[in-house]
């Protein structure tokens, strides 16, 4: 027969052992509750516009007509500027969005513009976004648009829009016709070398067109499954943006600019869960990495587009609350956005407040010098 002391303490630990389970019952429950609904419907806390949205793009009236006049309009309905960014502005007062990044989407066109095209569209849609800042200077700021493939040309460009209100980071695409490496050849050096001076983070995102596709056009599979899961969209930009992540690193890039901010579209794509086979990859071939794996991971910024709850926990788990930012890629001539009400996602990891203010705005206002 147990004594009262023993008797108490098994008594005490059936109570906390039960409680425990309770509560990781009513946590699992959460979850499943949580999973039932897409990550990208989930209901806000609220709709105060606080946060500061770093991926979402524009199209603005200037570009179109330029795209139009040379023969590729964009597939887009256009407003005129001051009624565009009037529509935007409702929009964030009821979403919960107090400022975002404009910048180009998949469709900027310098893969196949030529050099006094390219030139002339950056420096249009960079005007624009000057100008739109200056009529919603506490809601809308620019990403300077270059074109790429003339590195003297970006920099010129950089030093004509960088001291400009409201422009706060560099608009990259990931690859031009499937090659990652013009931003790690020697004649663009001076591009980032001017970019870290000016402490302006590089913004990546895929280009669209099948000459783009990672691995090549043949990636993209016939067939009307193919069509309807868009996989050079679904899988290929995720692959874009892990190899433009491993090839900063590879190419010892990150050691070279150590005061360079670079932001990774869609959560990174594939990069935050992979990046262990690249770090053993890499030390199976004994490569002379300056750092750890771990070190490299966190220089990066990852915008909270993983449409999946979980999946955004453990990247906020592997990287830290520190090197997330809130992004939507919603693009204002659709019907529907990808994220309706862009905070939620992070609300509903239930994070301690600190951490969920340095996502919604305290991380994105630390990188873009606000």
């Amino acid at each position: 027969m147990l004594n009262s002391s023993r008797r108490d303490f098994c008594k005490a630990a059936f109570c906390k052992t039960a409680t425990g389970a309770l509560g990781l019952a009513a946590f699992t429950g959460a979850r499943a509750q949580q999973a039932q609904t897409p990550a990208w419907e989930l209901p806000p806390r609220n709709t105060k516009p606080i946060s500061i949205d770093v991926h979402t793009h524009w199209f603005p009236e200037v570009f179109v007509n330029a795209m139009a006049k040379i023969g590729r309009p964009p597939t887009t309905t256009t407003y005129p500027l001051r009624a565009d960014m009037e529509r935007r502005i409702r929009w964030m007062d009821t979403h919960g969005v107090q400022t975002m990044v404009l910048s180009l989407s998949g469709d900027t066109p310098w893969q196949w513009v030529s050099k006094k095209q390219g030139i002339q569209i950056a420096q249009v849609v960079n005007d624009a976004a000057v100008e739109s800042h200056a009529m919603f200077p506490e809601r809308l700021l620019g990403a300077i648009e270059i074109f790429v493939k003339d590195p003297d040309a970006c920099v010129r460009e950089i030093d004509r829009v960088a001291s400009k209100p409201g422009m706060k980071a560099i608009a990259l695409p990931n690859s031009l016709e499937g090659q990652y490496d013009y931003v790690f050849e020697p004649n663009f050096a001076p591009v980032l070398a001017r970019c870290e001076a000016l402490g302006l983070p590089l913004m990546f995102h895929p280009l669209n067109g099948e000459v783009n596709y990672y691995g090549g056009p043949h990636t993209r599979l016939g067939g009307t499954l193919s069509d309807s899961v868009r996989y050079w969209n679904t899988l290929g930009f995720t692959f874009d943006s892990a190899t433009t992540a491993a090839k900063f690193v590879t190419t010892g890039t990150l050691d070279k600019y150590p005061k360079l901010d670079v932001v990774l579209p869609h959560a990174g794509g594939s990069f935050p869960y992979i990046a262990g086979r690249v770090e053993h990859g890499l030390t199976r071939k004994t490569f002379p990495a300056q750092h750890p794996m771990r070190d490299y991971i966190r220089r990066f910024y990852y915008d909270t587009i993983t449409y999946d709850l979980e999946a955004l926990r453990f990247l906020v788990e592997l990287v830290g609350s520190d090197r997330v930012v809130i992004g939507t890629d919603n693009q204002f001539f659709a019907a529907t956005q990808n994220f309706e009400y862009p905070n939620a996602i992070v609300e509903h990891l239930n994070l301690p407040d600190a951490d969920e203010d340095r996502i919604l705005r305290g991380n994105a206002k630390v990188l873009l010098h606000l």
